[in-house]
């Protein structure tokens, strides 16, 4: 048990305290959390995944230990990812509008970019994903809704990284595209219909339950485990903030969504890696920063320690 000298007469736990706080001990390595996780996830488990950045690491490290991690369309580009080519899916409104296409009709006004000097076709829903002709494009999305319905079908548990709060959103239908990049974005594309703002809590909530209710519906059985992804953005196209402010936010906006939508919900849980590499690594003396170009990203002994602790956490 720990002690607080505020609260003297109250024992707590010792995840229950900040560590090396009064004569409680120090950061030693481990992270401490509730003894009862309530999942447990085994090798024989079939997990899925989805999200930023961070959701590639941790399916990398779920391959490695040769846990049952769904992978399709593993020939595409896209699919390096996630469990499906969804590419990298930074904010909760690009995530909610995959759920939809794969088990729902969702047709956005413009459904394609195509760039103006090269002739590409382009997907603005999925980060740079290019065709040679419109003709290729719908008939690889219709094997894509295919292999992402089996994948969300298929998993025991889902995991859910959650990346950053600013958007580019039609001001037509209100779709929201992924980045404005690519080609199309290069060669002087129209732009004008789209325009960027930062997303709320309570919109964001509103996606997260969207996704929980078709996943009720399609594939009621499935467990989610939600994280706040680590990385932080490169850039803001933000005027009004500074860039590490405005990653501050959209990772402070997620985990407030991600504490709310896993208390209303039986079937999900909250992994605090973001916590871990922030928090508890600079506690212990450690960077959790990348060095080079992209000093932005986590590093590799973070990335170890955190998925040490979901193997031990969860198994």
């Amino acid at each position: 048990m720990a002690r607080c000298d505020v609260h003297p007469g109250h024992r707590f736990k010792h995840w229950q305290v900040w560590p090396g706080s009064f004569d409680n001990p120090p950061v030693d390595g481990v992270f401490r959390m509730p003894e009862n996780p309530g999942l447990k996830i085994t090798p024989a488990t079939r997990i899925a995944s989805i999200g930023s950045c961070f959701a590639r690491e941790i399916k990398r490290r779920l391959i490695q230990r040769n846990y049952t991690y769904i992978a399709e369309e593993t020939h595409h580009p896209a699919a390096v990812h996630a469990s499906a080519a969804w590419e990298r899916v930074y904010s909760t409104h690009c995530m909610r509008q995959i759920f939809e296409y794969t088990f729902e009709t969702w047709k956005p006004d413009l459904r394609w970019w195509q760039s103006p000097a090269s002739g590409k076709i382009q997907d603005p829903y999925r980060r740079t994903i290019l065709y040679d002709s419109l003709q290729e494009a719908e008939a690889d999305f219709s094997r894509h809704r295919g292999c992402s319905r089996r994948a969300l079908q298929q998993a025991e548990v889902l995991i859910v990284t959650l990346g950053l709060t600013e958007i580019w959103q039609d001001q037509v239908d209100g779709s929201v595209i992924c980045l404005p990049a690519g080609p199309y974005v290069r060669e002087g594309g129209d732009m004008s219909r789209y325009r960027f703002r930062v997303s709320r809590y309570a919109e964001n909530l509103e996606n997260m339950e969207r996704i929980h209710a078709i996943m009720a519906r399609h594939n009621p059985e499935c467990r989610l485990l939600v994280t706040v992804s680590p990385v932080h953005l490169w850039a803001t196209f933000r005027s009004d903030m500074d860039v590490i402010s405005a990653s501050c936010n959209s990772k402070s906006t997620l985990r407030a969504v991600a504490d709310e939508f896993c208390e209303r919900h039986d079937n999900a849980f909250y992994f605090p890696a973001y916590e871990m590499a922030t928090i508890y690594q600079p506690l212990a003396g450690t960077t959790y920063f990348c060095e080079g170009r992209e000093n932005f990203h986590i590093n590799k002994p973070t990335v170890k320690f955190i998925m040490q602790h979901f193997f031990e956490y969860y198994s």
